[in-house]
């Protein structure tokens, strides 16, 4: 009746309090149904005495802040907004429908908010829900507008603010998003989280001096809080301060020899080498029963390579089999989904439709995109172009695969169908909102930028409508080194394919199949550099690598090491010193688990670095 007759559930309401004068939940369904018909004035009346019998009636806070705000009481309804967002975790519906998010029940959560907010659209928490299930969708320009309207009514609800710089991070937005951080750490000066995600929004936009100064002064105030030394370690490492990133994760690991995040921190600096003692306390870690998947999991990558430094294969493969088998219980892949939403790329973007589209998007030629695999030399590669004096350096930008999330609302095919919707008008407008948003990581009045997303090689059709003079490169390895390579790494987030070796065989394969495809519609159009060639003869590759970016060689490009750039990658250590030929072959030590990889990977393997002819391939062009 509330949604649909107040008044009429405003007469049941009545009926009931003749019967049982004063009966709460009668009280509560008649100030709510005042608040329906805008008797704003009547709901106040009845929310008021019932909250003085009750205080802890979260819903009947709500009426009171929703009363207050359309009656233009903005200071008292932030009050009893705030009572209410402190009394929420009593609210059974709202206990339900944060379980539905957290499982992934995306459908059952939005059903659920649908019906509360029907009742009480100024459900403040409501609405935050609301807004993180936008995200989840990929919706976040949705979220955000959802999250302006909660912070107009409660501009002291921290958590709806916390959603906000998420949301503005995900729309590129890192400058808004780092002002709401520093919002929530003036209102909570004593938390950590708050300082930690600074921290984290300094280093997406690469001022680690910064992050550096923030972290230090969180472990001023919290010297023992492992977490912030074990991000000090991670801002040292991408400044390339080496040295101090180690004794930061030596010094959590002094705090607690159980610091997961310290030991993984030490492992993938890459050049730390573990010895006998190191080996010997992990494996002591790893005999507790009281330790999270999570922390087993670092442990055990951490433990893998410990071994590998001692060279014993056989229990350092175990260890990461062990690793990756609980990383894939956390983050499971779809390996036939990603195959078919490769298919399905290759049937939307043939010939006719880049012929089509011909001189459409924005024309600015900034930026490079270095794309392929993880663990492919990419990053090699991003530190020879950005040694040049005309090439900056960025990251791995988030803003190409959020322009895809946004297109399909987090759907890939709608995506797709979005794409080839666009006119020219809003090809270049996408193209130009991409410079936009990454206009905060460029730091230089250089030219040209990198862009050094691997994954992005799903996206090269949209790349092509929206930025037609941008550079692509494909970095390429040997599919054995390249996949095993990924089998090591722990990663924070995505690569999910990463933790089975059938999956990754998978995921090369259709990779490999998809850049064939655009080799063939965009001849031309993608510079390939097979890793081996480049630690075979460099300078030819680097020679090539800039002829195709419209740059007159430089010899500093043959000195990237000497290049003094954050890196924020897992690469970050081994490129700054010369070549070497060490990850070239190390995944042989491994050859006798790698069956199922081979197997999966198929005729890519055997041809590389060929690609095998069409009817081979698994996705058929």
């Amino acid at each position: 009746m509330l949604r649909g007759h107040p008044q009429q559930a405003a007469q049941q309401a009545r009926r009931i309090l003749q019967v049982r004068p004063g009966h709460p939940g009668a009280s509560l369904l008649l100030a709510m149904a005042a608040n329906a018909l805008g008797d704003f004035t009547q709901a106040q009346a009845i929310a008021l005495p019932l909250l003085r019998r009750w205080p802890r009636m979260g819903r009947a806070w709500l009426v009171l802040a929703e009363a207050r705000f359309a009656s233009g009481d903005h200071a008292g309804a932030g009050d009893a907004y705030q009572e209410y967002v402190r009394l929420t975790h009593l609210d059974r519906e709202l206990e339900a429908t944060g379980a539905a998010l957290a499982q992934g029940r995306l459908q059952v959560a939005d059903a659920l908010l649908q019906r509360r907010l029907d009742v009480q659209p100024g459900d403040v928490e409501g609405l935050r829900m609301q807004a993180d299930l936008a995200m989840r969708r990929g919706r976040n320009d949705q979220a955000l507008a959802l999250l302006d309207r909660v912070l107009q009514r409660a501009p002291r609800f921290d958590a709806a603010r916390q959603n906000r710089a998420v949301a503005l991070k995900r729309l590129g937005r890192h400058q808004e998003a780092l002002a709401e951080i520093d919002v929530l750490r003036v209102a909570r000066p004593d938390s950590q989280a708050f300082h930690r995600m600074k921290v984290v929004m300094l280093g997406e936009l690469g001022d680690f001096a910064a992050a550096v100064e923030v972290c230090e002064d969180a472990l001023r105030k919290w010297p023992r809080d492992l977490p912030s030394w074990i991000g000090y370690a991670s801002v040292l490492k991408s400044a390339g301060r080496t040295g101090e990133a180690v004794q930061a994760c030596r010094h959590a690991i002094a705090l607690d020899p159980g610091a997961a995040g310290a030991w993984w921190g030490l492992a993938n600096l890459k050049t730390v080498r573990f010895d006998a003692a190191d080996i010997a306390a992990l494996q002591a870690q790893l005999e507790r029963t009281d330790i999270d998947e999570q922390a087993r999991s670092l442990l055990g990558f951490a433990l893998g390579k410990a071994l590998e430094d001692a060279g014993e294969y056989a229990d350092a493969f175990a260890r990461y089999a062990a690793a990756n088998a609980l990383r894939r219980k956390q983050a499971p892949h779809d390996a036939d989904r990603a195959h078919g939403e490769t298919t399905a790329i290759v049937q939307a973007q043939d010939r006719a439709f880049f012929a089509a589209r011909a001189g459409s998007g924005c024309t600015a030629p900034d930026p490079i995109f270095v794309v392929g695999m993880p663990r492919s030399g990419s990053t090699l590669i991003e530190q020879i172009l950005s040694s040049h004096p005309q090439v900056e350096g960025t990251m791995e930008l988030p803003e190409i695969p959020a322009l895809v999330r946004e297109l399909g609302q987090g759907d890939a095919s709608a995506s797709l169908r979005a794409l080839a919707g666009l006119d020219r008008d809003a090809l270049r407008a996408l193209g130009e909102d991409y410079l936009r948003r990454t206009r905060v990581q460029r730091k230089t009045e250089r030219p040209f930028f990198i862009d050094k997303m691997p994954n992005n090689f799903a996206h090269i059709g949209l790349i092509q409508l929206i930025l037609p003079n941008a550079k692509i490169i494909d970095a390429r390895r040997h599919p054995l080194a390249c996949c095993f390579s990924n089998f090591k790494q722990h990663f924070a987030r995505g690569q999910t394919f990463s933790y089975d070796l059938t999956d990754m065989g998978r995921y090369y394969a259709d990779y490999v199949a998809l850049m064939a495809h655009f080799d063939e519609v965009l001849p031309g159009r993608i510079h390939r550099v097979i890793y081996e060639q480049m630690v075979d003869d460099t300078e030819t590759q680097v020679r090539a690598l800039l002829e195709y970016c419209g740059l007159e060689f430089d010899e500093r490009c043959l000195r990237f090491f000497e290049n003094e750039r954050a890196v924020r990658t897992a690469s970050s250590e081994q490129v700054r010193r010369p070549i070497y030929r060490d990850g070239v072959d190390q995944w042989r030590q491994y050859e006798p688990w790698l069956y199922p990889l081979k197997l999966a990977l198929g005729p890519v393997l055997e041809h590389y670095p060929a690609v095998p002819p069409r009817g081979e391939l698994p996705v058929q062009r």
